[in-house]
């Protein structure tokens, strides 16, 4: 499926429904920059791959304002038509305060869901005083979609773990709504998930939905073990679906993608090409062997065990000091969280450890850039890497892998995968590693450093051939007729 077909489905199937989707994240920020006003793209796979289904679909995305700028592009309603150069439709802001910022997203979402969820050996921090905000702000975000939807029929697209509770508080103000969730990170198996204070209520949150999406069977599978253990329910493996409180909630897989006619399109653009020229002219690149991880600094992307491996690699195999160079790109988030404040120093660390262990004059083996930066430059180092690490300790999908491969239409470059994202399924010709051994990852380094460039293209090949069929537009599709079939029985 493409953008064109769609846009058909939506006028076909949608037509009579008002289309919203809500998440925490915004897929545009409007920050100041001295006296002039900048609207950034942030890092993030869900607001990503949902931009271009908005921009296909029209509707509303409602989100919380972040930006420093945010309240002052946005109209009397807290409205603003988006993507700036080409407006297709409308950002709602929902407006938080500072201590609820950090209570409901740096607390409960960040600090209990998040470590909850990945398997990654973080303790959740459980306080009631956080649980309390979690509560109000799903409460707060509403109230916005019910002022937004009024008292017509409507699909609601609901994202992500931040906003557990929205399905019922809507349906309790709307009973024509049909709400739709999905869940952008694992579902852990259910002894894991037990130990949530709150299970019975997030649980109860999440059923309110006609329609509840993970990536893959697997954590579908764990959500439905967890209720069954959970509540008083009626499970129906078969269909996959609960039967709680007289109200059914399908529950299925729908892997996530991207756009790849547009990444693989704008990968040729001047921009692009420009940026690549910048980045060999800045780090003096002729004929290293370059290797790239692209990430948000997060405790479950694996970054440190990456960097050890490199450490391994650069000690067992002299013979490619000078002649290779790793770029970790990481824009810093959530640091206001211990977790990730040590997980910032510990790759400061390393980063600087490894390098003064192993460089030599004019070559240091780890550049380390630490900020954010525009898509163009993202793209301009997928182009130049001759391999891509992406190994998560755990992950539901992982979007960057399919960003690196969509960007290759020079159909070349190796991607290394963790076996632990939900890509993995998919990308079974990209070099699959347990990111928890460093052998692992330094033997895939190695291979993929040696690999011919006649085994590289026919691996690429196949890895664009399954992105560019599972694309992020047969994904909405796939919701909306799913939508649509729930809205007819």
């Amino acid at each position: 499926m493409d953008k064109e077909s769609l846009q058909g489905l939506v006028r076909a199937k949608l037509s009579n429904y008002i289309f919203v989707i809500v998440s925490n994240r915004e897929p545009y920020i409007h920050n100041y920059s001295g006296d002039k006003i900048e609207c950034i793209v942030p890092a993030s796979g869900l607001t990503v791959a949902l931009d271009p289904v908005m921009r296909a679909c029209g509707g509303t995305w409602i989100a919380h304002g972040s930006g420093s700028a945010d309240n002052r592009v946005a109209d009397e309603h807290n409205r603003v038509r988006v993507p700036p150069e080409d407006p297709s439709y409308t950002l709602r802001r929902v407006w938080l305060t500072d201590d609820e910022v950090d209570k409901y997203y740096m607390g409960f979402s960040n600090d209990v869901l998040w470590p909850l969820c990945h398997i990654v050996y973080q303790r959740p921090k459980f306080t009631t005083t956080e649980w309390k905000t979690y509560v109000k702000v799903n409460k707060i975000f509403a109230d916005a979609v019910l002022d937004e939807i009024g008292g017509r029929k409507s699909f609601i697209f609901i994202q992500d773990y931040h906003l557990t509770l929205l399905s019922g508080l809507i349906k309790a103000g709307n009973p024509q709504a049909i709400t739709a969730q999905f869940w952008h990170i694992p579902w852990p198996n259910r002894e894991a998930f037990r130990i949530c204070p709150w299970q019975t209520e997030i649980l109860e949150g999440l059923l309110g939905n006609d329609l509840l999406g993970f990536h893959i069977p697997y954590h579908c599978h764990n959500f439905l073990e967890t209720v069954d253990r959970s509540l008083e329910s009626r499970i129906n493996y078969e269909n996959s679906s609960v039967k709680y409180k007289n109200k059914t909630t399908c529950v299925q897989p729908f892997p996530i993608s991207v756009d790849f006619d547009r990444i693989s399109a704008e990968s040729d653009r001047d921009e692009v090409q420009e940026e690549m020229r910048a980045i060999k002219e800045r780090y003096h690149l002729s004929d290293q062997f370059i290797g790239i991880g692209l990430d948000r600094i997060d405790y479950t992307k694996g970054v440190p065990d990456r960097l050890k491996a490199l450490d391994i690699l650069l000690t067992e195999y002299p013979e490619y000091r000078k002649k290779l160079l790793f770029f970790q790109l990481g824009e810093p988030s959530r640091i206001k969280i211990d977790k990730y404040r040590y997980l910032n120093i510990e790759i400061d660390g390393l980063v600087e450890d490894i390098n003064r262990r192993h460089q030599t004059a004019g070559w240091i083996p780890i550049i380390y850039i630490k900020e954010h930066k525009p898509p163009a430059t993202i793209t301009a180092f997928h182009k130049l890497a001759n391999f891509c690490v992406v190994s998560s300790l755990h992950d539901g999908m992982n979007l960057v892998a399919k960003e690196f491969v969509s960007s290759r239409n020079d159909e070349d470059g190796v991607l290394i995968l963790s076996r632990f994202t939900g890509a993995a399924r998919e990308l079974e010709d990209a070099l699959l590693v347990n990111p928890y051994s460093a052998d692992d990852l330094v033997k895939a380094m190695v291979t993929a450093i040696k690999m011919p460039r006649e085994l590289r293209q026919k691996r690429m090949m196949k890895m664009r051939s399954v992105v560019r069929e599972n694309n992020i537009y047969r994904w909405a599709g796939d919701i909306i007729n799913s939508l649509v079939k729930l809205d007819r029985e």
